[in-house]
């Protein structure tokens, strides 16, 4: 089973900026569809965007046109660049394989003035 590590969270006002990463430690991350889920207190785990191997990329309708996927292969990383956040971004994101495999430990994305 492929396992994640999330990082780059944080606490940013309205409107700013984080870039999320997902390290994957997987000989064949090229080959691998990866996720990127938010859970809200009291909220189900909700998907945000997905990119496959061939860098096809779908997403939510509440992030679209403001969030990115990304992935580089070499590094076994997929990103997440998150502009003009709201406070209803707020959440701790984590990423995961299609099919999923295990859940890291997230992080925190706190969108507060």
């Amino acid at each position: 089973q492929v396992q994640f590590v999330e990082s780059g969270g944080g606490l940013v006002q309205p409107g700013g900026s984080l870039r999320l990463s997902c390290a994957a430690s997987t000989r064949f991350f090229s080959i691998v569809t990866v996720r990127w889920f938010r859970q809200a207190p009291g909220n189900q785990r909700d998907l945000v965007a997905t990119i496959t191997s061939g860098y096809t990329t779908n997403y939510a309708d509440s992030v679209k046109g403001r969030f990115t996927i990304s992935r580089d292969n070499a590094k076994n990383t997929v990103y997440l660049q998150m502009n003009s956040l709201k406070p209803e971004d707020t959440a701790v994101y984590y990423c995961n394989s299609d099919p999923l495999g295990s859940w890291g430990q997230g992080t925190q994305v706190t969108v507060s003035s």
